[in-house]
């Protein structure tokens, strides 16, 4: 696998952050292997934030470390002793990576320790990528060679303040822009620029629009500053293009997060977007010229971007990236059993009819304010609102009139409205990282079904210690919410963004979640 590719391509991972985003990260990481040919380097581990009993039993089968200590981060010093602890956890524990290998070239980090016949225990606990340990040896392929050769894009390289970052940039977009293959600063990893664009009046008042980190405007917007301007023949999608490309603009792809914030980043909601042309740079034409052994990119680039980190320049790159994180990430086939037999439970406790879900964002999201309400009573009643809704919706949805989320390949699922819709009193599943014994009860007495009342300990027993975790047991119930009939999330959660993937790629109806 390895030696079919060019080199490897390694990252600074932000352990700091639980598995969603991690997985984020990894999604993107992936893709930039793929574009440039370079076996993936992912971590070996992440970080489970929490265990489902005492500390002890998780730490009798999983590595436990003090969560600050092992990624240098002060951010959880405040908590309680016993509240500061994580767990290693395996990643062939979350994703399935016998499948991911069936179309990506991916090695962990000890794995490639081990190509390089150094120690496993070498691999740094914060994520990040060290040259003095990792570049000792040569590799068991070269065994007479030197150690692996290293190039670093620098993090200030990727994508400053006012450069959009694209997959390639087409040749027509470099006729257009009249690129200069001498221009660009190689101390910066730029081959190439553009020329100096003409500052047309359409150019000027779409410049001024421009705000925030994403350097973007969206497609709707565009067309009404233009309009609002008095500038003629956008009014048709065919129009508007002439006059961006005539005025130094160029139309990119993207996809729209949960209510325009890229918290959650799924990839259900195809957009178009418009950029500077002159603030544009392929990732593939910077990058993929060079032959060393290892191409490193430092830091973080997952904060205010969009999935991928990068903006693609063609639906048909845009399509790939999806394809990626739809089917060809998926989780391990113990996760996805436990979920379908707690889905049968689920629908056998409402008795046989579809049964509906929500994800219930507390713990750290309390602490730093993002919670949809403090009052845990006023927060279960904006669930219990939605999911009335969600009610409503299913009685009126007919099989007729399913529709997909807009991704690739994605066909109509009949099997989440075939039975009979939930009548008002049927219990509904809570997914919830809330631990406080009063308020689970509270949540008990009001309907909500959580995973203790679904798992048996044969079920434990057959999983394994894994699912003592949270975070393993945060998966499973994404698989199982994404099994629901009805499915209501928060839009700051990137729990949410995973579930609505994961329905996406089993063909649910839009109808059929909602996301505030």
């Amino acid at each position: 696998m390895v030696t079919r590719t060019r080199g490897y391509y390694a990252r600074d991972y932000s352990m700091t952050l639980g598995w969603n985003n991690m997985r984020y990260i990894i999604e993107t990481a992936l893709h930039h292997g793929s574009l440039l040919n370079r076996t993936v380097i992912i971590p070996s581990f992440v970080y489970a934030r929490a265990c489902e009993y005492g500390n002890d039993v998780c730490a009798a089968y999983a590595t436990m470390v003090n969560r600050g200590d092992a990624v240098n981060s002060d951010e959880w010093r405040e908590l309680p002793e016993d509240k500061q602890m994580a767990w290693k956890v395996p990643m062939s524990q979350m994703l399935n990576l016998t499948h991911l290998r069936r179309t990506h070239s991916v090695i962990t980090v000890a794995e490639y320790l081990r190509l390089h016949e150094l120690p496993e225990d070498l691999e740094l606990s914060t994520g990040e990528w060290n040259i003095a340990r990792y570049h000792q040896n040569p590799s068991v392929f070269n065994r007479h060679g030197k150690p692996p050769s290293l190039h670093v894009i620098e993090n200030q390289w990727y994508d400053p303040p006012r450069l959009n970052r694209v997959d390639r940039t087409p040749e027509g977009m470099k006729e257009r822009g009249k690129w200069d293959p001498l221009l660009g600063d190689r101390t910066q990893d730029q081959y190439g620029g553009w020329k100096t664009p003409s500052r047309t009046e359409v150019y000027h008042v779409l410049e001024a629009a421009l705000a925030g980190r994403q350097f973007a405007l969206g497609w709707d917007k565009a067309r009404g500053i233009l309009e609002s301007n008095g500038i003629r023949g956008v009014s048709t999608d065919e129009g508007l293009t002439e006059v961006l490309l005539s005025n130094g603009w160029e139309v990119l792809y993207t996809f729209d997060g949960a209510l325009g914030m890229d918290y959650v980043k799924n990839v259900v909601s195809p957009i178009r977007q418009v950029v500077p042309r002159n603030s544009i740079r392929g990732f593939v034409d910077d990058f993929d010229r060079f032959t060393t052994d290892v191409l490193l990119l430092r830091g973080e680039i997952h904060y205010e971007r969009k999935p991928a980190s990068m903006l693609f320049t063609s639906t048909a790159g845009r399509d790939v990236f999806a394809r990626l994180v739809l089917y060809e990430i998926a989780h391990t086939d113990p996760v996805k059993d436990l979920a379908d037999t707690m889905s049968d439970r689920m629908r056998d406790i409402v008795g046989g009819r579809m049964w509906m879900g929500a994800h219930m964002r507390r713990g750290d999201f309390v602490r730093y304010h993002w919670v949809m309400h403090d009052d845990f009573g006023e927060h279960l009643a904006r669930i219990k609102n939605h999911l009335d809704v969600g009610r409503e919706v299913l009685r009126n949805i007919s099989p007729a009139s399913l529709g997909t989320y807009a991704v690739p390949e994605a066909k109509v699922n009949p099997d989440y409205v075939q039975l009979h819709p939930p009548e008002p009193g049927d219990k509904f599943y809570i997914a919830t990282d809330e631990r406080d014994p009063g308020n689970l009860a509270f949540l008990k007495e009001r309907g909500a079904v959580r995973a203790s009342d679904l798992i048996t300990i044969e079920d434990r027993r057959r999983f394994g210690w894994p699912l003592l975790l949270t975070d393993v047991l945060g998966i499973v119930e994404q698989e199982l919410l994404s099994r629901a009939s009805f499915f209501y999330a928060h839009a700051l959660s990137s729990v949410a963004g995973g579930v609505i993937n994961l329905r996406a790629a089993n063909g649910a109806d839009p109808r059929t979640a909602q996301i505030d």
